[in-house]
């Protein structure tokens, strides 16, 4: 069994390490594509003005636009240094070199409904004979609730560094997008964020994700059973810019865009529990994954994420915004509730069992995810 942070925390750094350290290869982004692609026009926030007199106000009304009617924006400048994010890098690439036996030591629990740990790339896309080519690995907040979840070698080696840089991607952006939707609600600063504090029991988790190189045939087995564009499941997702072209969103008017990496920025989109929480005013915004062009098919694309999610604490209730009142969104129940709500961790687990507690991907057109009241649809053409 992996250690524990709390096992970590009790040992000197010198005893950490039960064998040999993983080494760790620097890595650096790609060659961006020279082809003509279709690319999503996306707001950009400059995060170094949240600060300046007046700086909140003008980065809400940017964002207003981004998070009611497209649902993805860019963020830059966040003070977040480029060699701490390409480090993060260097790290999940080191891990998915690692032996499969040493990657599944610490397996995703799904039949629980959590996302912590290794998720392999074993499963079949339904009768195409190609499986997911996507790993990824996913890690928790270092906070005394999680104390106990366990961690692989590489993480163990590297605890100090993820750890602060994992608190650090919160603090400096995760945040400050929570206070800006706030004041976009004509909600208190911190509403939001504090119910999605960093210190308090949640699945926030960073993920290192790689989607593993495939040919183009198989590309097109696997897409022409399902191109698999979805919702998030939290409220928040982060993506440092990696330079593989294949992410997709839906614009509003139903085409599919691609999203333009942005040197040294981290692409933010809005999910489904900050959607809830906003009864539909935050869009949590269809996307997909689809096979880079080809000066890039057979580059891996690694990826580097936060997820934000609610709280243990925070229930699925409409939040009392002013805003959201006038728009007359709110119904008697939200503004006087009577009935008990679920919690955001109780429907994110629900919904990470139902989608991924499987050995086959199966097709969900036409179908829908709910539950305890909270709907989604399950497939977006």
């Amino acid at each position: 069994m992996a250690p524990s942070i709390a096992e970590l925390d009790e040992q000197p750094s010198h005893q950490l390490a039960d064998k040999p350290r993983v080494p760790l290869k620097p890595w650096s982004r790609p060659a961006q594509t020279t082809s003509d692609l279709d690319w999503a026009p996306l707001v950009t926030l400059d995060l170094s003005k949240f600060d300046s007199p007046g700086g909140k106000a003008e980065l809400a009304k940017q964002l207003f636009d981004a998070v009611t009617k497209v649902g993805f924006w860019v963020v830059v400048n966040t003070g977040i240094d480029d060699e701490q994010v390409l480090r993060q890098f260097s790290i999940g690439n080191a891990f998915f070199k690692e032996p499969l036996e040493e990657k599944r030591t610490v397996p995703c629990n799904f039949p629980r409904g959590e996302y912590f740990g290794y998720r392999e790339n074993s499963r079949w896309i339904g009768d195409t004979g190609v499986k997911e080519n996507m790993e990824m690995l996913n890690i928790p907040k270092a906070i005394p609730a999680l104390a106990k979840e366990p961690l692989h070698e590489i993480v163990k080696q590297n605890y100090s560094e993820i750890a602060g840089f994992h608190r650090e991607v919160w603090e400096k952006v995760a945040r400050k997008l929570f206070v800006l939707i706030a004041i976009i609600l004509e909600l208190p600063e911190n509403y939001l964020a504090d119910a999605h504090a960093y210190d308090e029991l949640s699945d926030d988790h960073l993920r290192y994700m790689i989607y593993n190189v495939r040919t183009q045939e198989e590309w097109d087995r696997a897409q022409a059973y399902t191109k698999g564009g979805h919702t998030d499941f939290g409220s928040l997702t982060l993506l440092f810019s990696q330079h593989v072209a294949g992410l997709q969103i839906r614009t509003p008017e139903g085409d599919w865009k691609y999203v333009k990496p942005v040197e040294g920025g981290i692409t933010c989109n809005a999910a489904d529990t900050l959607t809830f929480l906003t009864k539909g005013f935050v869009k949590s915004t269809v996307h997909r994954v689809v096979n880079p062009p080809v000066d890039q098919l057979n580059i891996p694309r690694l990826g580097l994420l936060y997820f934000s999610r609610p709280g243990d604490n925070t229930q699925m209730r409409v939040v009392p915004s002013p805003l959201l009142d006038r728009l007359g969104l709110l119904t008697e129940e939200d503004k006087y509730p009577t009935k008990d709500a679920v919690t955001g961790t109780q429907y994110v687990r629900a919904r990470v069992k139902d989608v991924h507690d499987k050995t086959v991907v199966d097709r969900r057109e036409g179908t829908a995810f709910e539950f305890k009241g909270l709907k989604v649809q399950n497939y977006y053409d």
